[in-house]
């Protein structure tokens, strides 16, 4: 990564030095292209009035002559009345040239023509006189192309420097942004990381958290993998000493029918957990969306309560309802919400006292459904309270086996309220 951000960050020197370097010359080339028709234009005005007011042309373009500057004056028809360099006699008719015509026309014209091999231009510019004439100056110098040729040495020694920096740089730029992210790889515990780059810090700080929720995954996973391997062994061990018991012959009359009465027991325990492990899979891995439909959450409730009413009864527990309108519905899936009423009952029959109460409301907002179930059970403590929602958790390991719970009940409440977007 550190190789590569190197080679862009030269890429994009080089690619910025050659380009801010072409345009410094053809920006200097263009102011020197005005300061040469413009130092023309001044001669221009200077030999204008002289030659209007004498007669000898020819001495006077001779005596203002300035030096590599070639001095042309021309009638309104075109013909050269006299020329600094060249007899007037041998000059062809210069009406048609571009800066003569728009003499002509606008009173002052300009040109540049580049010579066949483009080494040298002509600058030209005329004015018109206040007699008709013509004054036409003219100077060579180099074209662009020779200004190029003759500056590029010195524009290559520029590159060579400047890439030499850039190599510097780049590797210092690269490794200034590259070091936070080592350090994040070598320092993910860490609460805080100094970056350097305050950009980096939200990317860093994501970073940090995936790593946090990865390990806390592993570890759930870790922990979920032993305690089904411990849940599943209890039942299973329980089922095989008593079925070694009966049949070895060991276990009659009454014993017989109290060891098969564990048997059932523990098969109808294990049954259930494998159930809530499959359920608490499905939910981890299925996308629920496709099976949402309206649903009366206040029918559901009813349904989970009657069906718990004889299980309340047999734990000497009193079950009722209060405040549960007539239509409460919810966009859901409504195996899910039934799944998420009774476990939230049974859990507080279960863990409730001998004549203990149950109560069960409903209630209906704007945009909100408000689902309680409150017991008179032993409660649970502050620092227990926010992992009672964690897979196979217990505050008290002998009460699951009493109640004969699986320890995943409220993991699976948790997911089906997130599955429908609630808290």
């Amino acid at each position: 990564m550190k190789k590569r951000m190197q080679l862009n960050f030269m890429a994009i020197a080089m690619i910025s030095m050659i380009a801010v370097l072409l345009l410094t010359t053809v920006v200097f080339y263009n102011l020197f292209q005005n300061e040469v028709i413009e130092n023309l234009h001044t001669c221009a005005d200077m030999l204008g009035e002289d030659l209007v007011n004498y007669k000898d042309t020819n001495r006077i373009i001779s005596q203002k002559k300035v030096d590599n500057i070639r001095v042309t004056l021309i009638d309104k028809d075109g013909v050269v009345l006299a020329d600094s360099d060249v007899n007037a006699d041998v000059l062809g008719n210069h009406k048609e040239r571009p800066e003569v015509k728009e003499a002509i026309e606008k009173g002052s014209g300009k040109s540049i023509r580049t010579s066949n091999t483009l080494s040298h231009a002509s600058y030209y510019y005329a004015i018109r006189l206040s007699n008709g004439n013509i004054l036409r100056l003219a100077k060579e110098s180099q074209s662009f192309f020779s200004f190029l040729i003759r500056v590029s040495p010195f524009i290559g020694g520029i590159v060579i420097l400047l890439f030499v920096v850039s190599i510097f740089l780049s590797r210092l730029f690269a490794k200034s942004i590259v070091k936070p992210i080592e350090m994040l790889a070598k320092n993910m515990d860490r609460e805080e990381l100094a970056t350097g780059y305050k950009e980096l810090t939200p990317f860093l700080n994501t970073i940090q958290k995936q790593h946090r929720d990865i390990v806390k995954n592993s570890n759930m996973r870790q922990e979920f993998t032993a305690n089904v391997s411990h849940e599943l062994k209890t039942p299973l061990t329980s089922i095989s000493g008593y079925s070694e018991l009966i049949a070895g012959g060991m276990a009659k009359g009454e014993d017989a029918v109290r060891f098969a009465g564990e048997i059932q027991k523990n098969s109808s325990r294990l049954l259930t957990l494998i159930n809530d492990i499959l359920q608490l899979s499905e939910l981890d891995t299925r996308n629920f969306n496709d099976d949402f439909a309206w649903v009366n959450f206040a029918d559901t409730v009813r349904n989970c309560v009657d069906l718990l009413a004889l299980t309340a009864k047999k734990r000497n527990v009193t079950l009722r309802l209060e405040t549960v309108p007539e239509v409460v519905m919810i966009h859901g899936v409504a195996k899910m919400l039934e799944e998420l009423a009774y476990n939230l009952i049974d859990n507080g029959i279960r863990y409730n006292k001998e004549n203990g109460q149950v109560v069960v409301c409903l209630a209906e907002t704007e945009n909100t459904v408000i689902f309680c179930v409150k017991d008179t059970g032993i409660g649970i403590s502050k620092e227990n309270q926010e992992r009672i929602f964690e897979r196979f958790y217990r505050t008290d390991a002998s009460r699951n086996s009493r109640t004969g719970g699986s320890g995943i009940g409220l993991s699976i409440v948790k997911k089906i309220v997130e599955a429908h977007g609630g808290t």
